[in-house]
């Protein structure tokens, strides 16, 4: 093929990644002792579970991390290492990279877990699809309209498995919730709330001395370029969420944090998954922070509002859904309820789910993809080859929803949107705002 690793490393950093790699290339011959090797990029608070997660299933074996920040690169390796020790036949078994496209460019790597900022998904994701490896990606998958767009283009050929990281689908209280809406139990939809926080807001961050050990022209990678601030990158192993997803360079604030979450679950209690809303209603007010909607072809509206987590209300009822929370009203009863733990009650969020579930769905028409667990459904169809349960398809257009929130709040203007071309509709939008600038030699 002409191909040499060290071409590959020379090349990746083009615009032409995506395109210049044959799926077949980088892809194992054969798997060390049966299992799926597996390479981690971004090693940060969630990185760091992830790995937790990834290295208690005995089917995966992680051979590499990547992190442009040392001590956390070298702290995830040495968990690795000492996880590993003891076993037999396992030599050097994990390498640490600074640079992501060291481990994309080895063969005998299968998967790629990427949890990085928001600005640094697709890039990788790109070029771990164009070296024939699956991907698991954090949630939102994308940090821009266009990043989605280039995803799914990727993924047409059907030969690699892409699972995103929105596992609120692989928990029992939101799929009965989204089940019960699709089969009628709160009769015809009118209105979805969905509560997260702000869009984001551009970087004004101070200069600070530089973190030893941190590769910031690296991290900072296809945005802007700026001074180091320990907020958007903390010193250390930090023990709580870094606070880049509040700014736009970086992140998509909490319309695209818990946003992202949040309209996901809306997408599939609608019946949207493989299509979307046709416009972003801002608010009223330009300095609001809440209050934007998604509109979709039917009349259904999707509100950016505080409240419940996500809220489906229908002509006979109405279904409230969070993370072990969940009510059901049917015709002004209360079928099924838990919002707070409270012992003289005797109950439990996945007691009341089931009474829902008993009383509406045993004979339902409409099933919904059953994941009991998030990773596992991930190895599954990494083995079987079927759609995961957050497919490309379910994170590229549940990151729309977001993309088209937050462009609707930064322009306080309405969006009109065609899901089925994946375009701005009604010439209004400036077609710029689908994408961003991206910082040479970076870009999608």
């Amino acid at each position: 093929m002409g191909f040499t690793r060290r071409s590959f490393l020379q090349t990746a950093a083009t615009a032409s990644l995506p395109l210049i790699l044959p799926s077949r290339l980088w892809a194992a011959a054969t798997k060390p002792n049966g299992k799926i090797c597996v390479g981690f990029i971004g090693l940060g608070v969630r990185g760091g579970h992830l790995l937790d997660t990834f290295l208690a299933w005995e089917e995966l074996q992680v051979l590499a991390v990547c992190d442009v920040d040392t001590t956390r690169r070298e702290a995830a390796r040495k968990k690795v290492v000492e996880h590993y020790a003891g076993n037999a036949g396992q030599r050097n078994p994990c390498d640490a990279y600074n640079d992501f496209r060291e481990l994309i460019a080895r063969k005998d790597i299968d998967v790629v877990c990427i949890a990085t900022p928001d600005h640094w998904h697709t890039i990788p994701v790109l070029a771990a699809l164009a070296a024939g490896k699956d991907v698991f990606c954090e949630k939102p998958l994308t940090h821009t309209i266009h990043e989605s767009i280039a995803i799914l283009n990727a993924m047409k050929s059907g030969e690699r498995i892409l699972q995103t990281g929105s596992m609120q689908r692989s928990m029992k209280e939101f799929r009965i919730a989204c089940e019960l809406v699709r089969n009628g139990a709160i009769g015809k939809v009118e209105r979805v709330e969905c509560s997260f926080g702000p869009p984001p807001i551009p970087c004004d961050l101070p200069e600070e001395p530089l973190e030893p050990g941190l590769d910031w022209n690296l991290w900072l990678g296809p945005a802007p370029t700026r001074p180091y601030n320990s907020i958007v990158s903390p010193r250390g192993l930090p023990k709580r969420l870094p606070q880049w997803r509040k700014y736009i360079e970086y992140g998509s604030g909490g319309v695209g944090d818990w946003g992202a979450h949040q309209l996901d679950i809306a997408q599939w209690g609608l019946g949207m998954d493989g299509s979307g809303p046709v416009a972003a209603v801002p608010p009223a007010s330009p300095e609001a922070k809440e209050g934007a909607k998604l509109v979709y072809a039917n009349g259904i509206t999707v509100e950016h509002k505080k409240g419940f987590g996500v809220d489906f209300f229908g002509t006979e009822g109405r279904v409230q859904v969070n993370r072990d929370k969940f009510v059901f009203e049917h015709q002004g009863k209360t079928i099924a309820s838990f919002e707070t733990r409270d012992r003289s009650r005797r109950t439990s969020c996945t007691a009341e789910v089931a009474k829902a579930e008993k009383a509406f769905l045993m004979d339902a028409k409409i099933k919904l993809y059953d994941s009991k667990d998030h990773l596992a459904n991930f190895i599954d169809c990494m083995k079987s080859r079927k759609k995961p349960i957050t497919s490309e398809q379910i994170g590229a257009r549940s990151a729309i929803c977001c993309h088209l929130l937050n462009q609707a709040y930064l322009h306080h203007q309405k969006i009109e949107w065609n899901p089925a071309k994946l375009a701005f509709a009604g010439n209004t939008c400036d077609p710029k705002w689908m994408t961003k600038e991206y910082r040479k030699p970076w870009s999608v």
